[in-house]
């Protein structure tokens, strides 16, 4: 890993963190189903980017299930932030109209 991918790294988990953070307070404070969504989406990537960085890393290793070549765990992380952000969204949409 080249200093140029270190700082990528840093920069996702500290930025990632914030994220999160203020997601789970949000959470505390807002029980609303369009809130709670985007809170996920939140938390879920934020858990995506530390599950890549430990493969990265070779802590962890989870090539084992694949579906047509992609790793089931990395695509589950990647769809289902985007999934709960949809939602989110047309919750947002149907509560203002």
């Amino acid at each position: 890993m080249n200093q140029g991918q270190i700082i990528i790294w840093c920069v996702k988990l500290v930025l990632g963190g914030i994220a999160a953070f203020l997601a789970i307070l949000l959470w505390s404070k807002s029980r609303n189903g369009g809130w709670m969504s985007l809170v996920a989406s939140v938390l879920i990537s934020y858990a995506g980017i530390i599950l890549n960085m430990m493969t990265e890393l070779g802590i962890i290793s989870f090539n084992n299930i694949s579906v047509l070549g992609i790793p089931v765990i990395d695509l589950c992380f990647t769809a289902i932030p985007s999934i709960l952000l949809i939602i989110a969204l047309i919750l947002f949409i149907k509560e203002a109209s």
